[in-house]
C-alpha cells in the first residue's frame, strides 16, 4: 500500500485565513524569521526603572508605617472592652484585673448590637467579674436589704466603684447614675454582658421565664440574631476542635489525589482530560434522575410545598431536603449545567481537541520541569506574610487612637452635653456649676483623636490596603513571569529535553527579579488600583443601600459593572503581558502592545480556545474536589465500617465536609494554575512560531502533535 503524508490543509489556505484575521496589518507587523532566535532573550536590560524605585520607596514607607502603628497602637483596645473611665476590663495591674467583662447600666439606650461592640452605647459601662444571673431592681434591693445585707452585696458589684450607700433614695441614685435601675440575667458574649434572650411561643424572654415590655423587646429582638450567631459560631468552633485531625487527613488525601492525577496527565493526558468530562456528565445525569425521584416522592407528602423563604435560615440541612422547592431548584441547576456541557462538547469539539493537545504538550513540559509544580508554594508563603503584615498593621492602626471623653448630662437641655471634656479637670470647670448641667459627668465615649495623625487614620488604612493589594499582585506577577519564562525555554528548545537550558526555573526567576521588578510592579499597581476602587464602590453601595434614591443606586451599579469588567480584562491581559515580558524582556507597555497585537492577529484561535482550556481544567478540579468530598462524606457519616468507632460526633457534619471540599479545590487549583500559565505560554509561543517559521517543520519549534491538530501542513521530513 502506498504511504501518504499528513497534509490536512494547504499553507496558502491557512495563510489566507490569518490575513483575514488581521486586515492590512492593522495589529502590527508579524514577527519575521530569525535563525538565531532560541526563546527567552538572555541579553536584556532593566525595564520600568522609575516604577521599580517607586515600588522600593513604597515598601520602605510601608515598613515605616508599620513601625509607627506598632509604637502608637495598643491591641488591647481591640481585644478588651473599655469602661466609662477609659480603663480596660481584665487588664493586669489595675483594679479591673479580675473584672474581664463589661456591664451596661441601661441596655435600652443601646439601639443595636453594633453599638455595643463599638463601645459607643450612651450609658454607664462598668467592668465586672461576672454577669447578673438573676432579675433584680434597685427598689427591690432596698426592701430586701433591711432583711439581709447579702442582697446589697450582690447588687453592689454592678454599681460604681466606691459607692456604698444602699439607703440613698432611688431618684438620687438614678440621677447620679450610681447604680443601674435593674439587672437582668445575662451571659458574656465578646466579653460583654448581654441579656440571656430566648424565644418562647414567639415572645422574647429572658432566662426563659421573664417577659419584658415592648420597649425592651424592641432592643432585645435586635440582639436575638447576634446571640443565635454566637451559638452557631460556638458549635462550629466545637466541630473544628473535634475534626481538625480529620480535616488534615482529608487535605493530605486531596494533595495525594491531585499529584496522582497530574502524574497520569503526564502519560495519558487525553484520556485523563476526557474522563472528568464524561464522569461529570454521568454524575449530573444521575443527579437529575435522583431529583426527579425525590420530587415524585414528595408530591403528596404534607408540608412539602412550603417555600424555602418561609422556612428561613436553618442550620439543619435535612429541613431543606424535605421541601419540593429545594429539589426543583437542584433539578433546574443540574439540568441546565448538563445541557450547557453537552452543547459545549458538541459544538466546540474541535476546540476541545485543540485544548487537549495544548494540555498534553503542557503535561510534557511540566513533566520535564517538575519543580514548576511546587513554585506556587513560594507564592503562598509570600502572600501569607503580606496578609499577616497587613492584618497586624491594620489592627495597630485601628487601636492607635486616644480615648475621647464626652459630657453626659441627665438633662438634655445642658448646652455642654456631648461636648469633649477632660476627666482630670472636669470638676474644676464651669460645667459642674451650671444649673442646666446638674449631675453632668465626663465619661469615656470612644477612641479617636484630634491630631493630624488621628485625622488621617482612615487615609492610612486605605494606604495600608492599597499597598497590601500591590504586594499580593506583585507576588502573583512574579510567579506568572517566572513560570512563563520557564515554559518558554521548554518550547523554544529544538530538541526536547536535550536543548532545555539547565535550571530553567531558577534562571527565569532570576531574570524576572533582576530585570523586570519595575514592570511587574507596574502591572500589579494597575490591578491594585482597580480593585481598591471596587472595594470603595462596594463600601459606598452599602452606605446608600437604605436610601430611597433609585438614580444613585443605578449609577453605583453601572460603576461597579464597569470596574468589574475592567478588573477582569486587566487580569486577563496582564497574564499575556508577563509572558511576552519573560520572552523578549521589553518594558510593560511594549510587552502589552506586543501581546495585544499577537493575540489580535490570532483572534480566531484565541476567541474560544482560552475559555475551553480553562473549562477543562475547571472540570478536572471539580472532579478532584468532588471525589474527595464523596470520600469525606462517607467517612464523616460513619458509612465506612473500618473507621466507624474513630469518627467523633459533630453538631454539623457539613462543617468539616465543606472545609475538606474547599481545601481540596484550593489544592487542585494551586497545581492546575501552573498548567494554566503553561498553556497560555505555549499558545503564545505557538502563535509566534507560526509567524516566524510559517509552521515548517525544519524551522518550527512546535511539536508534531500541535502541527497536526492546529491544521498546519508539514513538509517532507
Amino acid at each position: 500500500m502506498e504511504t501518504r503524508r499528513y497534509a490536512p490543509r494547504s499553507a496558502a489556505a491557512v495563510q489566507s485565513r490569518l490575513q483575514t484575521a488581521d486586515p492590512a496589518g492593522f495589529y502590527g507587523e508579524k514577527h519575521k524569521f530569525d535563525p538565531f532566535f532560541r526563546g527567552p532573550v538572555l541579553r536584556r536590560s532593566c525595564t520600568d526603572v522609575i516604577c521599580c524605585w517607586i515600588f522600593v520607596i513604597v515598601i520602605i514607607s510601608y515598613m515605616a508605617l508599620g513601625i509607627v502603628a506598632f509604637r502608637l497602637g495598643d491591641p488591647r483596645k481591640v481585644l478588651h472592652p473599655t469602661d466609662s473611665y477609659g480603663q480596660f476590663c481584665g487588664q493586669k495591674g489595675t483594679s479591673n484585673a479580675k473584672k474581664p467583662i463589661l456591664f451596661y447600666f441601661n441596655m435600652m439606650k443601646c439601639t443595636s448590637p453594633a453599638t455595643l461592640i463599638n463601645l459607643q452605647c450612651p450609658t454607664i459601662q462598668m467592668c465586672v467579674s461576672q454577669c447578673p444571673d438573676r432579675f433584680a431592681t434597685y427598689s427591690e434591693m432596698q426592701l430586701q436589704y433591711k432583711l439581709s445585707r447579702s442582697y446589697w452585696e450582690y447588687y453592689r458589684q454592678f454599681c460604681k466603684p466606691g459607692f456604698n450607700n444602699p439607703d440613698k433614695p432611688v431618684p438620687q441614685v438614678l440621677r447620679d447614675q450610681d447604680c443601674p435601675s435593674m439587672v437582668v440575667p445575662s451571659k458574656p458574649f465578646l466579653q460583654r454582658c448581654l441579656p440571656d434572650l430566648s424565644s418562647l411561643n414567639g415572645t422574647v424572654t429572658v432566662a426563659h421565664n421573664t417577659t419584658f415590655t415592648a420597649e425592651f423587646q424592641h432592643v432585645a429582638k435586635s440582639m436575638v440574631g447576634l446571640l443565635d450567631t454566637k451559638e452557631l459560631g460556638m458549635k462550629i468552633a466545637e466541630d473544628y476542635t473535634k475534626s481538625w485531625t480529620w480535616i488534615l487527613i482529608g487535605l493530605l488525601f486531596s494533595l495525594t489525589v491531585t499529584l496522582f492525577f497530574i502524574l497520569l496527565l503526564r502519560f495519558t493526558a487525553a484520556l485523563m482530560l476526557w474522563i472528568p468530562m464524561i464522569a461529570i456528565m454521568l454524575l449530573l445525569a444521575y443527579g437529575v434522575l435522583y431529583c426527579s425521584v425525590m420530587l415524585s416522592q414528595l408530591r403528596h407528602r404534607p408540608g412539602a410545598d412550603v417555600s424555602i423563604v418561609e422556612v428561613g435560615l436553618q442550620t439543619d440541612l435535612e429541613v431543606y431536603l424535605q421541601l419540593r422547592q429545594t429539589w426543583i431548584i437542584l433539578l433546574v441547576i443540574l439540568g441546565v449545567t448538563e445541557a450547557a456541557i453537552f452543547f459545549i462538547l458538541i459544538f466546540l469539539r474541535k476546540r476541545v481537541k485543540v485544548a487537549i493537545a495544548l494540555l498534553t504538550e503542557a503535561s510534557k513540559a511540566i513533566g520535564h520541569i517538575m519543580s514548576t509544580l511546587f513554585f506556587p508554594v513560594i507564592t503562598f508563603f509570600s502572600v501569607a506574610v503580606c496578609f499577616s503584615y497587613w492584618a497586624i498593621t491594620a489592627m495597630y492602626l485601628a487601636s492607635s487612637s486616644e480615648p475621647v471623653y464626652k459630657v453626659v448630662a441627665p438633662d438634655m437641655s445642658c448646652p455642654y452635653a456631648n461636648s469633649t471634656c477632660k476627666p482630670e479637670i472636669f470638676n474644676r470647670t464651669s460645667i459642674t456649676t451650671s444649673e442646666l448641667c446638674e449631675g453632668a459627668q465626663c465619661l469615656f465615649a470612644f477612641y479617636g483623636g484630634e491630631t493630624s495623625y488621628h485625622r488621617f487614620l482612615f487615609t492610612l488604612q486605605l494606604s495600608n490596603l492599597l499597598v497590601f493589594l500591590w504586594l499580593i499582585h506583585f507576588c502573583f506577577a512574579l510567579e506568572q513571569c517566572t513560570l512563563a519564562g520557564t515554559f518558554a525555554s521548554y518550547y523554544w528548545a529544538k530538541r526536547k529535553p536535550q536543548d532545555i537550558p539547565p535550571y530553567p526555573l531558577y534562571s527565569s526567576f532570576s531574570r524576572a527579579l533582576r530585570y523586570h521588578t519595575g514592570s511587574l510592579a507596574f502591572g500589579a499597581l494597575i490591578l491594585s488600583v482597580i480593585q481598591l476602587i471596587r472595594i470603595v464602590l462596594e463600601y459606598l453601595r452599602r452606605k446608600i443601600y437604605g436610601m430611597n434614591n433609585s438614580l444613585s443606586r443605578f449609577i453605583m451599579a453601572c460603576l461597579q459593572c464597569c470596574f468589574w469588567c475592567s478588573d477582569k480584562c486587566a487580569c486577563h491581559m496582564t497574564r499575556h503581558v508577563y509572558i511576552m515580558l519573560a520572552i523578549y524582556g521589553k518594558n510593560f507597555c511594549s510587552s502589552a502592545r506586543e501581546a495585544f497585537h499577537l493575540l489580535m492577529r490570532n483572534v480566531i484561535r484565541v476567541a474560544v480556545l482560552d475559555r475551553v482550556t480553562d473549562f477543562l481544567l475547571f472540570l478536572s478540579k471539580v472532579l478532584i474536589a468532588g471525589g474527595v468530598g464523596v470520600a469525606a462524606f462517607f467517612s464523616l457519616n460513619n458509612k465506612i465500617y473500618i473507621i466507624q468507632e474513630e469518627v467523633p460526633s459533630f453538631n454539623f457534619y457539613w462543617v468539616p465536609l465543606l472545609t475538606v471540599v474547599i481545601g481540596a479545590y484550593g489544592i487542585a487549583h494551586a497545581f492546575f494554575s501552573v498548567y494554566s500559565v503553561c498553556v497560555d505560554t505555549l499558545f503564545l509561543c505557538f502563535c509566534d512560531d507560526l509567524e516566524r517559521n510559517d509552521g515548517r517543520s525544519e524551522k518550527a519549534f512546535m511539536s508534531k502533535g500541535l502541527l497536526k491538530i492546529l491544521g498546519k501542513s508539514s513538509v517532507k521530513h
